[in-house]
């Protein structure tokens, strides 16, 4: 069988697929990958077949890919939940396909909306990466769900030396991250009595000045290598982050900057594995403390644990890589 897989040129968007195009290769499908060159390399080195539809950078429309899906003429199609215009395409071209989460459901209002008016794109069923138990109540109750457990993916990279302290990790990711509100997180986080290792992602690491001591600023980690590694995890929220250190069973601060980061921290708050500082509350003095209360409050670990084990639970990639064909028809 020949599967297409569908997204936006990001880390966030296109890392959350990999695994399932990853057991589908194995599982003897043909994969072909779909998405702007900067996520290529990954793929690539995967044998996941990526090729850039039309001249899209980030963003694929349904004109894009149609030529695509003609020369390919793949069996299904996998587009994650900011491709609308690949669910449309493949609708069109009359070739099922899944919907591929990254996360909890879309809030409503942040710049990615499923199609409307096109009822075959919108209806069909929804590969659902994030454990029921965080999940929007009513995309559980009203949606066509495959439930799959998300497994964290990075480039794999050299971890940093461990001083033999508990461990802080502090990542604001790739999208939302500032100098300031970095600098604010690492002078708080290093008044602790933790190693600090921080993923700078779009901040020059020059930016950040003179570091404290017991401070490792990379401009990138091995993020899914170092998270069963840490004690803490400060982050702002982003989808990818949140279920990779619920995976690993690591109690969370989030600081959310945008997107759906404030209902994803609204729901880590509410399973009682994290605790959250909106903007107007994220001072050095702030985080230190909600920091300082997770490496010693064993309630929110537990509840971290608890998290994991629904996830450990929930069906392997390489399980739901075996049923693809029963969607192709």
């Amino acid at each position: 069988m020949r599967v297409l897989f569908a997204s936006l040129a990001s880390p966030g968007h296109t890392y959350p697929l990999i695994p399932l195009a990853i057991a589908a290769r194995d599982a003897g499908h043909e994969v072909h990958f779909a998405a702007g060159e900067h996520v290529h390399a990954p793929l690539a080195a995967r044998g996941l077949r990526p090729f850039r539809p039309a001249d899209s950078f980030y963003e694929i429309y349904a004109e894009d890919l149609e030529p695509e899906l003609a020369r390919l003429r793949p069996d299904l199609v996998v587009h994650e939940w900011g491709l609308p215009g690949a669910a449309v395409a493949a609708h069109r071209a009359g070739i099922p396909g899944l919907w591929h989460g990254f996360g909890r459901m879309i809030p409503a209002g942040i710049g990615l909306e499923l199609p409307t008016g096109v009822a075959g794109a919108a209806d069909r069923p929804h590969v659902d990466i994030c454990p029921p138990s965080l999940q929007d109540k009513d995309f559980l109750a009203t949606a066509e769900r495959i439930e799959l457990r998300p497994v964290p993916f990075a480039e794999p990279g050299e971890l940093p030396t461990w001083d033999g302290r508990r461990r802080v990790y502090l990542t604001l990711g790739t999208a939302f991250g500032t100098p300031e509100l970095l600098t604010t997180a690492i002078a708080g986080l290093a008044r602790l009595d933790a190693q600090v290792i921080v993923a700078a992602g779009r901040v020059a690491p020059a930016e950040l000045g003179t570091l404290p001591a017991g401070v490792t600023v990379r401009a990138w980690v091995p993020q899914a290598e170092l998270l069963p590694h840490v004690d803490v995890v400060v982050h702002h929220g982003g989808s990818g982050t949140t279920l990779g250190a619920l995976a690993a069973g690591v109690p969370q601060l989030v600081l959310p900057q945008g997107a759906d980061q404030f209902a994803n921290a609204e729901a880590l708050a509410g399973s009682g594995a994290a605790v959250r500082l909106l903007p107007g509350e994220a001072g050095a003095d702030a985080i230190a403390d909600r920091a300082g209360m997770l490496l010693r409050d064993s309630g929110h670990r537990d509840a971290a644990r608890a998290v994991a084990a629904e996830i450990a639970a929930m069906p392997a990639p390489d399980a739901l890589a075996r049923r693809l064909p029963e969607y192709a028809r």
